[in-house]
């Protein structure tokens, strides 16, 4: 069965347009809560957290009136991060985890992603069958079986607790001074109070939602009024999360972002000397800079690839028993603590290693020198596949033959967005634009 609502992260668009609609909020609900329901045991347990956009309520309605239709008890904890929902639903005993989000999108869209009994992301082989049994119809439970709804309190203050207990022992950030930016999302409340409770002197940006402003010019995609607050305050790192905290850009002491592929090499440099990195190995994406593969080559560290997406990120350490994963746009994994990728998490890493190395932020994300990396972006009509029609394949092979022996090419379709990527590797960047440029240019022709 080819999957229609599935993404690389769940089902997403714009809110009250479909397939984001509350009708469908409601069916998957009750298509999901049939698929987990156990029925070996009374209590059947799903746990719902969302960011602060305006429809998650709406789809947050609809979510529970489907699951509890299904004889599903649903617990509410109101607006937490992603990887809180993952640390939940097991720490809880749920069958079922779920998130409301977008993530890094803009306030009108919204998405909704699942997580197993285990805290992981379901699988592509589960979102299928949870489709099939969408569009079978579910058969509801008698009135007498129809489940409960009710509000967590605690769910923030529990994941914090989590949190800071994976800071190293006997050491705080007292001395440091820390911009937060928390994108008016979910973590505008937990980002700030960890920090501070941890010793750090913290300035907040991003932390009055209103419904309307997640991810509006604020948090990991937009990081320039993080930037801004470093330098004001004297600060001496920023940390820059997205709507749903399961992404993090890390600013230095000047407010210059360092990629996540150099985050990613400190902490596997670190952990290989620590004896702590499993199986020797970083599992990356196909996206992730050639000069971070030669930067762990050189110090006998595997780069393990991936396709695009967390979710695939975490399939493969789980395979594997890597320990250390990730995305150069930000999502760190690191399965000793969290089922998934965790902004404030990898930052409070971060924050560690400039404890423990008294260097500054600056020092710690020039790890390696990158290879010249270009990447467009290219929006297509709904329907059209421009990845099919000749001209653009011609494009593609062209490149393909010009940068053989002296870099790479990567063309694949976005999983959440009519996008497609663009990108490129090559140490001659003239030769690296030219390449780019010529592969968008035929897009953008064949997606008219």
């Amino acid at each position: 069965m080819t999957r229609k609502l599935f993404g690389t992260d769940g089902v997403r668009g714009t809110a009250n347009t479909p397939p984001m609609t509350a009708d469908l909020a409601l069916r998957l609900g009750a298509a999901a809560g049939r698929y987990f329901r156990n029925d070996r045991a009374n209590d059947h347990r799903v746990v719902i957290g969302k960011d602060t956009r305006l429809s998650g309520y709406m789809f947050q309605n609809a979510l529970t009136a489907g699951l509890t239709s299904t004889g599903m008890n649903v617990l509410l904890l109101g607006p937490v991060p992603t990887p809180a929902v993952g640390l939940l639903t097991t720490s809880m005993r749920a069958d079922l985890g779920i998130m409301i989000s977008a993530s890094h999108n803009p306030a009108v869209d919204n998405g909704i992603k699942f997580f197993g009994p285990d805290g992981f992301k379901l699988s592509d082989a589960a979102e299928t069958e949870i489709e099939r049994l969408l569009e079978a119809g579910i058969e509801p439970v008698q009135a007498v079986n129809i489940g409960r709804a009710k509000r967590i309190d605690d769910g923030r203050f529990r994941y914090a607790e989590r949190l800071k207990s994976t800071f190293p022992t006997g050491r705080t950030l007292a001395g440091l001074k820390v911009v937060v930016d928390c994108a008016n999302g979910a973590a505008h409340r937990v980002a700030p109070e960890v920090l501070w409770e941890l010793g750090a002197e913290v300035v907040p940006v991003g932390i009055a939602p209103d419904g309307y402003n997640i991810n509006d010019g604020v948090g990991s995609t937009a990081p320039r009024r993080a930037a801004e607050a470093i330098v004001t305050h004297g600060a001496d790192v920023g940390i820059c999360l997205d709507g749903d905290a399961d992404r993090v850009m890390i600013l230095d002491e000047s407010g210059t972002v360092a990629d996540g592929d150099q985050v990613m090499a400190l902490f596997a440099s670190r952990w290989a000397e620590a004896d702590r990195l499993a199986g020797n190995t970083l599992v990356a994406t196909v996206m992730s800079n050639l000069g971070l593969e030669r930067y762990l080559g050189g110090r006998d560290i595997a780069l393990d690839r991936t396709r695009v997406g967390d979710r695939y990120v975490v399939e493969r350490m789980r395979a594997g028993g890597f320990n250390l994963g990730g995305e150069q746009s930000g999502h760190i994994v690191m399965t000793d603590y969290a089922t998934t990728g965790d902004g404030l998490l990898a930052g409070m890493q971060f924050l560690a290693a400039m404890v423990e190395t008294g260097r500054r932020a600056s020092e710690l994300t020039r790890v390696f020198d990158p290879v010249p990396q270009l990447l467009r972006n290219v929006r297509y009509a709904t329907g059209c596949d421009p990845l099919g029609m000749g001209p653009v394949k011609r494009a593609i092979a062209a490149a393909e033959g010009q940068l053989n022996g002296k870099g790479r090419l990567l063309i694949r379709k976005s999983g959440t967005e009519p996008l497609i990527r663009v990108m490129a590797e090559c140490e001659d960047e003239g030769l690296l634009a030219q390449v780019v440029e010529g592969i968008v240019a035929e897009v953008e022709q064949s997606a008219r």
